[in-house]
């Protein structure tokens, strides 16, 4: 390999190494306080893709079946907000809850941890 092949593709590796998209919560740890059972908790996690790639969520993994994500389908642009959304069903839950939902994406530290947690009274 020549000298100047080399360095173009240690150029390569490089912008690849710093070309990438980064998931970025404005909190990530929501507290929905005192609910009734039965009640449907809608909870929103702003982002913001702060890396220089178009960043792909592809997929949400969540504790139990009472929870369902809602996230962009599209790629977020570098620099631009998104929001997650996240449906907590109480009706088959009670007491003290404290659950997490994981984000799956092309962001290189995935995947990202979201935590909720609140009562559910009776």
């Amino acid at each position: 390999m020549s000298k100047s092949t080399f360095t173009l593709l240690s150029i390569c590796l490089s912008f690849q190494l710093f070309a990438q998209p980064q998931l970025k919560f404005t909190d990530s740890k929501k507290n929905f306080g005192f609910v009734k059972k039965g009640e449907q908790v809608k909870i929103l996690y702003p982002f913001t893709n702060t890396g220089n790639q178009p960043l792909i969520i592809s997929d949400a993994k969540v504790e139990c079946s009472c929870t369902k994500v809602i996230f962009p389908k599209e790629p977020v642009q570098a620099g631009k907000y998104g929001t997650i959304e996240v449906l907590f069903d109480t009706t088959p839950t009670y007491d003290r809850q404290d659950r997490m939902v994981e984000v799956i994406s092309n962001d290189p530290k995935s995947p990202h941890k979201l935590r909720y947690k609140g009562v559910v009274l009776k």
